[in-house]
């Protein structure tokens, strides 16, 4: 076993062991603070608040930031960016205007628990964010040319969140329920939600696994993707599918959670560089394992309050962010370049 390949396992084992870990603390963190899950075993009531709040939020946290996760490494490898994210190519904005439109059309809520609403909020975010994607590539004419890509991601994203405003003000019913949405947040969903993540995460990461070849072709050039004989065109869209399903979902569960995506797949380059075939279950990992936590932090940080996880999360990534460009700066001074 290779250097690279024991340093993968260890780390699929530390974010299994921090995961379940978090799973323990999630459980025993509600609006009165810290309460360890094991203690109230011997109380009906407070199990029943475990059960039916606490650990489908927990649990939940960990698979929106799986697809998030999962959804980043494919866009990285399929761009051939590590800029790239789920939200920079207007995905989110697709799902978020999909999901606006379902609830003014359909009125419903957000936060219902029925499988009906569920599901028809999945689909919309998916509907949406394919065609964000789609329309982001339209006007990139490809994905050949990298910045003119996440211009026109940030365009769209930008054009598609405008309509979803316009939708709110002209239907002012829905405007609270998007708010909570648009900020981001993990305290509506429930087991048919964790549900749904889990069966779109498994099918994501199944196509996702099985054409991580052809993002290890991509990531060494156009002409040895093409050399491997495979149908780049029809690959090309399963993974669009796949990122646009992946965001999608966890979109239309938890709203807008920014950074998830673009600082999990970067987080596990630093410990190891493995093919993308380990890349999207370490992502995937990873981005779960962050999610959790930062749902974790964002409910007892001040409790009785709760901050939203998106807002947490967008502080956080922000913060990431200026680090890895403060020590690529650093790397680039140092070289002399």
């Amino acid at each position: 076993m290779g250097r690279q390949q024991r340093r993968a396992s260890r780390l699929v084992t530390g974010l299994l062991l921090v995961g379940l870990l978090l799973v323990l603390v999630g459980a025993s963190v509600g609006s009165t603070g810290f309460e360890s899950v094991l203690k109230v075993l011997q109380d009906p009531l407070a199990w029943q608040i475990v059960w039916d709040i606490r650990l489908p939020r927990t649990l939940g946290a960990w698979a929106a930031g799986a697809l998030l996760g999962l959804a980043g490494a494919v866009a990285q490898g399929l761009f051939r960016n590590p800029l790239a994210d789920p939200f920079l190519l207007g995905s989110a904005s697709g799902a978020s205007l999909g999901v606006a439109l379902t609830l003014v059309f359909l009125g419903v809520s957000p936060f219902a628990a029925d499988w009906l609403v569920r599901v028809s909020l999945t689909g919309a975010a998916f509907a949406g964010a394919v065609l964000a994607v789609l329309f982001t590539l339209v006007l990139a004419r490809g994905v050949q040319h990298t910045l003119r890509l996440l211009l026109a991601g940030v365009i769209v994203g930008v054009v598609l969140g405008a309509l979803t405003s316009l939708v709110m003000l002209m239907e002012p019913e829905v405007l609270q329920s998007m708010q909570a949405f648009m900020l981001g947040s993990t305290g509506f969903v429930g087991w048919t939600s964790w549900l749904l993540m889990v069966a779109a995460w498994m099918l994501c990461s199944t196509v996702a696994w099985v054409l991580s070849p052809v993002l290890d072709g991509l990531s060494l050039g156009e002409a040895t993707a093409a050399s491997l004989g495979l149908p780049l065109a029809q690959m090309r869209v399963a993974l669009v599918v796949v990122l646009a399903l992946a965001t999608g979902t966890a979109v239309a569960q938890t709203g807008l959670i920014a950074f998830v995506g673009l600082a999990a797949p970067h987080l596990v380059r630093s410990v190891t560089k493995t093919t993308h075939q380990r890349l999207i279950v370490l992502s995937s990992l990873m981005g779960g394992v962050l999610l959790m936590g930062a749902d974790v932090l964002a409910r007892g940080l001040m409790a009785p309050q709760e901050l939203p996880v998106g807002v947490l999360t967008a502080v956080l990534g922000g913060g990431y962010l200026l680090w890895l460009m403060h020590r690529s700066k650093r790397s680039t001074a140092g070289t002399g370049l």
